[in-house]
């Protein structure tokens, strides 16, 4: 018995042995997929890598195939600070909201009964780093595709904000960032309004704080009352100036030195409602008044 099982032992690996070069030998003969069953099959990448060149400075994309419906909250964000005050400076910041009128067409253009969330809706994904002469000069992230509500307390922001308003004349013009001292700016802003020699920040003249804003409706608007998807949402962290490209490469946008919100809406308000304010969203399940989160 101990003989057979010595004999037993030895001749296992060998017949596995044997097995493993004979399987793969009978498994070779591969035949071509016909033009009929390819057409059954379908596939898409989970994720996918460009690279773009720009000047000076040359992009990777990594874009991710995935969709998501979000309803976030935050109390207090803040980015790129230091003993002056920081780029970001964001209380109660939230994607999304609760409905409060269930006869009401949301931004997406459907109604949702009281209490349902109405969701933060963003497709694609994508992180970017920009480099120049191999080494990291900034980095974003974003949506191919966003769509929804974004309610804040922006005390502070850095990037752009694509708001119309009207002017006397009743003509929409861009909306315009701006410091205390009514001076222009991308970095820091605390106010908005226009840009016109009459404006004045200061008497709430054409301009009112960014506070004021309370909730934005993100996404691009198709001119028949309908809002769009937007593909220029992000945030992005910069140690120098950099021209990031649109995603389908038809223009750039330039963004300085910190960190920015790049911060598209579908909106036109008038000069009353800049100075009376956009009223938040309700971004909790119960209203709890100012206590919101």
């Amino acid at each position: 018995m101990k003989q057979e099982a010595r004999q037993y032992a030895v001749l296992t690996p060998v017949c596995l042995a044997v097995a493993a070069l004979w399987v793969p030998v009978c498994q070779a003969e591969l035949k071509p997929i016909s033009d009929a069953e390819m057409s059954r099959v379908q596939g898409q990448a989970l994720m996918s890598v460009e690279k773009l060149v720009g000047v000076p400075h040359e992009f990777t994309r990594v874009t991710f195939n995935m969709d998501s419906e979000l309803k976030v909250s935050a109390d207090s964000v803040t980015l790129g600070g230091d003993a002056a005050g920081a780029d970001i400076a964001i209380d109660n910041l939230a994607l999304g909201h609760v409905s409060t009128d269930a006869s009401r067409t949301q931004i997406d253009g459907k109604t949702y009964a009281v209490g349902e969330v109405v969701p933060f809706w963003g497709a694609d994904p994508y992180l970017e780093l920009a480099e120049v002469d191999g080494e990291l000069a900034g980095f974003r992230f974003g949506f191919g595709q966003a769509r929804g509500t974004v309610s804040a307390d922006m005390n502070s922001f850095s990037g752009t904000i694509g708001l119309k308003i009207l002017d006397a004349n009743g003509t929409p013009q861009d909306a315009t960032l701006f410091d205390g001292l009514t001076q222009a700016t991308a970095n820091r802003a605390t106010h908005i309004g226009l840009a016109d020699t009459a404006t004045d920040c200061a008497s709430g003249t054409q301009c009112s704080p960014l506070t004021a804003l309370q909730s934005l409706e993100v996404g691009t608007d198709n001119g028949d009352g309908t809002v769009g998807f937007t593909d220029d949402f992000f945030l992005s962290f910069q140690r120098e100036g950099v021209e990031w490209q649109d995603l389908d490469g038809s223009r750039l946008i330039n963004v300085g030195r910190g960190v920015s919100v790049n911060l598209p809406t579908s909106m036109t308000i008038d000069l009353q409602t800049l100075q009376t304010g956009i009223p938040r969203e309700q971004t909790s399940y119960i209203e709890q008044g100012t206590n919101i989160f």
